[in-house]
């Protein structure tokens, strides 16, 4: 029943952000979800008889009812002080019951009637929540209970939200801080008497829901603070193993010197980085700082005084730290952070200056709703690689006990950095995280759990060789990415090659000690690298260029732009980009196209050139309204300007012929390229995006967006597969709307009531007919159906004497000018394309 309710707190809870205006009914749902969650697991444990007697059970439950008595109290005072009524008091319910029970663990005098109490409040409130709600919909917003509306604030939300970018989520990750501090804490401060199994499932569940929120953390845009998150993160599953390792092993770990001297070193440059956003987070950090260097000066790690002392300071600053924010998400007068103080100060700086706008967290193919996690990925593998810098002993592979570090550490949270990556469209880069996160996994269950044994065998070496051959083609890959990249994966290659001599008996003395230290040095430079150029502009850690360059997608000079179509500003950036005389990749109501500004005759010369055999496709001319049309009315039959205006704006793209209209609309010298001597493709797409763009820059010059031969492009990741940095940019809008083009429609005849087809695209014929049948009854002209397609097999035969001779045309705009002449079409690719 407990796991029944942990998920519907964890479904409700808007970890999707369908509920980002009640951030605190988000972070209320969140830390309850882990309360009863840790609990119910400690349940399980005292039934199974893992916990012997009250003194085991005290000591269980008292270091997170502790947590919750105070995280929940911070909420509550927060909710009723932003007049978030109902959250509020479910939080005030659930601290006085923790408390309570607290009490009674110690004082049998208590009894349970208060707790039982308190979660009475709990019930009542949440089911007048859920009435509230359950009204609200079902009148259609027109009941509204008090306290139940949910979009009230949202006004307010948003105007912060068009500031700056806010992540909720990091306040349960500070609560979850609070509860593993105050595990250790409670036994330096007499609390509990011991630290055992019992405590494990507060830990575990706080680093479990913390790697959540280091997930969401990306997914809010703010990698800094996902990096902290899932470094805080492995040290609650270190923790949380070592109270397990003293099941099996009668004396308490011992973790090697250098990887927690080095976790303190990337504690530290983190704080740095995070300072220049707010120092108050900077001095936060400098905190788990301390706490890496007290367990590395003492031999006992978590079960020594030092390290919890740290842990009670940890407590107290990750409480101050909730009330503050948490209080600062919605309230007009702020406590001060110091927030904007040394983006101030670098402003007078030349050297160093802030990597900001809009593109910051822009992917590198595709598009993509993460931030960069690479930072996070190279920190694992420093952490991994000095987690084996001791000396093991075959006879107790557990002396060191580095699964949290090698299997949490380098392979789980590198397998989160590798699909990140991967939706970021970093193919290569995707592939070799999630390949060393799947070698530290393996080899670190296999040589540290005991399976490893104190033999080596044939066994072994073949899945080590295995893994050197998948990096090979890794290395392989990285010539074409960067020279960083490359020494990173080579490295690594060392590393492998140290495994498989230990598997085979035959390594040298020292060689796995220094090719893990190597090892760790080049992944520690790779985070700098990544933490530097991520946050300041220019190279100030250089990464080197491709070691081999190839034509395409980062083989030119300048990278092709990806922005997204759902940003007015993006379209803006296009926009600027046709004015300049750039050709960009564009979605439409139907597929994506290629474009250039038609005032723009070397951008409309780029665009046509871009696809091979370019000459076999003249390109057609879009425009945003028929008004642009409207100085040139005059030269248009009524029918046929009925009927563009009937017709669009909608995937039909009409061939109408050339003439002196075609001046009006300001091409110039681009007009050569778009259609053919006789006749221009003319359409209004059905596309906000898109009329929004050509209302920007003017009518648009278009062409498929793929090399002439291929299918049509129908997702942005396709254009940049196909074109690569051929185009300037890329509007990206996901998949299509539709798999196939427009249909085009031949107008040129439409006086005296013949159409022909093209293509058949997205418009059926018999949608176009009746179009064409409507406008000629207005006119009061005879209707003749002479349109016929390839699928009309019977009209074919009849005219395929005509077709024949039209396919000996001298060229392909010959054989478009027979076709028109002869008022016969076709709707085969070979013959003729627009």
């Amino acid at each position: 029943m407990i796991a029944h309710t942990d998920l519907g707190i964890v479904a409700t809870s808007g970890v999707r952000k369908s509920l980002r205006n009640v951030y605190l009914f988000v972070t209320l749902c969140l830390t309850l979800s882990v309360l009863w969650c840790s609990y119910g697991v400690i349940h399980i444990l005292a039934g199974q008889g893992v916990l012997n007697g009250l003194g085991d059970y005290r000591n269980a439950v008292v270091p997170g009812l502790v947590t919750f008595t105070l995280g929940l109290l911070i909420i509550a005072g927060v909710g009723f002080l932003h007049q978030e009524v109902i959250p509020a008091i479910i939080a005030s319910a659930v601290s006085l019951a923790c408390a309570h029970e607290i009490a009674a663990l110690y004082n049998m005098a208590f009894g349970s009637s208060a707790v039982a109490c308190n979660y009475l409040i709990v019930c009542f409130t949440a089911t007048y929540f859920a009435v509230g709600r359950f009204l609200y919909f079902l009148s259609k917003e027109k009941i509204t209970l008090p306290g139940t509306d949910l979009a009230k604030s949202k006004a307010n939300e948003l105007v912060q939200d068009n500031n700056a970018s806010t992540n909720d989520l990091a306040i349960t990750g500070l609560i979850l801080n609070m509860l593993s501090a105050s595990v250790f804490g409670c036994k330096l401060l007499g609390v509990t008497n011991n630290l055992f199994v019992g405590q494990v499932p507060w830990l575990w569940a706080a680093a479990i829901y913390q790697t959540g929120v280091c997930i969401l953390s990306y997914r809010a845009l703010d990698a800094l603070a996902a990096t902290f998150f899932g470094f805080t993160s492995i040290l609650k599953f270190a923790g949380g193993y070592s109270l397990l390792y003293r099941i099996w092993q009668a004396d308490e770990p011992v973790f090697p010197v250098p990887l927690l001297v080095v976790f303190a070193v990337l504690f530290a440059v983190l704080a740095i980085f995070r300072a220049l956003k707010s120092p108050l987070e900077g001095l936060y950090l400098l905190f788990y700082v301390a706490y890496c260097i007290a367990l590395a000066c003492c031999p006992k790690g978590f079960f020594e005084g030092g390290p919890q002392g740290v842990d009670v300071a940890i407590f107290v600053a990750s409480a101050l730290m909730t009330l503050i924010y948490l209080y600062n998400m919605k309230a007009s007068t702020k406590f001060p952070t110091g927030e904007g103080t040394m983006k101030a100060l670098l402003a007078r700086n030349s050297i160093l200056k802030l990597r900001e706008g809009k593109d910051l967290h822009a992917p590198y193919l595709g598009y993509s709703k993460y931030a960069d996690a690479e930072v996070l990925g190279y920190a694992c593998s420093v952490l991994a690689s000095f987690s084996i810098t001791m000396t093991v002993d075959p006879k107790a592979p557990l002396a060191t006990v580095v699964i949290p570090w090698v299997v949490a550490a380098g392979g789980i949270f590198k397998l989160l950095c590798g699909s990140l990556a991967f939706a970021r469209g970093k193919t290569l880069e995707s592939s070799a995280f999630i390949l060393y996160g799947a070698m530290w996994i393996i080899w670190g269950l296999t040589r540290y759990s005991g399976l490893y044994g104190t033999s080596r065998g044939f066994q072994v070496a073949v899945g080590i060789i295995a893994f050197m051959l998948f990096n090979g083609f890794i290395v392989f890959g990285t010539l074409f990415l960067s020279i960083s990249w490359f020494i990173y994966s080579l490295t690594f290659w060392l590393i492998l090659i140290s495994f498989l001599l230990d598997a085979v008996n035959a390594i040298p003395a020292g060689y796995d000690i220094a090719v893990t230290i190597i090892f760790g040095l080049v992944s520690f430079f790779c985070f700098l690298s990544a933490l530097f150029n991520s946050t300041f502009e220019g190279s100030l850690f250089p990464v080197g260029r491709p070691i081999v360059k190839l034509s395409g997608v980062g083989g030119g000079s300048t990278r092709c732009l990806h922005l997204p179509a759902r940003k007015a500003s993006s379209v803006k950036k296009i926009a600027e980009i046709l004015k300049n005389g750039g050709a960009c990749g564009i979605p439409t109501d139907t597929v994506y196209v290629l474009v250039a500004a038609c005032n723009r005759p070397d951008g409309v010369e780029k665009a046509y050139n871009t696809k091979r055999q370019a000459q076999d496709r003249p390109m057609s001319l879009w425009i945003s309204n028929l008004k642009q049309l409207e100085p040139a009315k005059h030269l248009f039959n009524p029918i046929l300007w009925d009927f563009m205006k009937a017709a669009w704006p909608s995937p039909i793209s009409l061939v109408v012929s050339r003439g002196k209209w075609v001046d009006f609309l300001g091409m110039k010298d681009s007009s050569k390229y778009v259609g053919t001597p006789q006749s221009i493709a003319i359409r209004i797409p059905d596309c906000s995006v898109t009329t929004h763009l050509i209302d920007l820059v003017g009518p648009i010059a278009v062409t498929s967006a793929n090399p002439t031969g291929e299918a049509d492009t129908t997702h942005h990741n396709q254009v940049y597969a196909k074109l690569g940095d051929k185009v300037d940019a890329v509007l990206c809008d996901g998949p299509s709307p539709e798999n196939i083009a427009s249909t085009v429609v031949d107008c040129t005849k439409i006086e005296s009531g013949n159409i022909g087809f093209f293509r058949v695209g997205v418009v059926p014929k018999s949608q176009v007919l009746q179009i064409l049948e409507e406008v000629q009854k207005k006119h009061m002209v005879g209707y003749t159906n002479s349109a016929f397609t390839l699928e009309d097999q019977e009209e074919q035969q009849n005219h395929s004497h005509t077709v024949r001779s039209s396919r000996n045309a001298a060229s392909p705009k010959e054989r478009i000018s027979a076709l028109h002449t002869n008022n016969v079409f076709s709707t085969n690719k070979q013959d003729v394309k627009l």
